[in-house]
């Protein structure tokens, strides 16, 4: 069994309540974003590319992009840091607790603004304190600065950022599924 397939299984076991959470909470956040055709890097099992129209998926993990086929999701398999798209072919694209996995993100962030149109959206959610400690498979954190310099040294410039469910050190800390995104426009 390879490290896929046992995140392939931990994303299957999501309970209901993350569902809702993440359907009416944090997508709808993440669509007031993003206009247009979007990737979604990291899909995992199609959470978002179900629940937004004109959203493309992609994954390195086999097992999660023939589950996301076998429902019909528009989901395609990729290598590591490599975008089988052409240039700038998409509108957004959104890296969900994608980043914190990469010991070096700055060949799939330029990937990702080589595949995006001028002043082209990117959401880029990490987690924070707690969450990354709580997955032995995360490899690098980022507090609020981190995410900002290394997507900002990719390319691209900072719009906004919010915190799921809101600002909060006590929840950084304390609450596994507490986030920071980041709203970057490609250069």
């Amino acid at each position: 069994m390879s490290q896929y397939d046992d995140y392939f299984e931990q994303l299957r076991r999501r309970k209901l309540a993350g569902l809702w959470y993440r359907d009416l909470w944090l997508y709808p956040r993440i669509c007031g974003q993003l206009d247009g055709s979007v990737l979604d890097i990291g899909c995992g099992i199609g959470d978002f590319v179900r629940h937004r129209p004109h959203t493309l998926g992609v994954d390195v993990n086999a097992k999660a992009v023939a589950f996301c086929q076998s429902r019909a999701l528009p989901v395609r398999l990729m290598q590591p840091d490599r975008l089988p798209f052409p240039d700038g072919g998409f509108d957004g694209a959104v890296l969900d607790n994608v980043l914190e996995h990469l010991e070096h993100p700055e060949p799939l962030l330029a990937e990702i603004r080589r595949v995006l149109t001028v002043r082209g959206g990117l959401v880029v959610g990490v987690p924070g304190a707690r969450g990354f400690d709580s997955d032995p498979d995360h490899k690098r954190h980022y507090p609020e600065g981190a995410l900002v310099d290394t997507v900002r040294g990719a390319g691209f410039q900072l719009s906004r950022l919010f915190h799921q469910p809101f600002r909060s050190r006590l929840l950084d800390r304390h609450f596994r599924y507490y986030a920071i995104y980041g709203v970057f426009r490609r250069l």
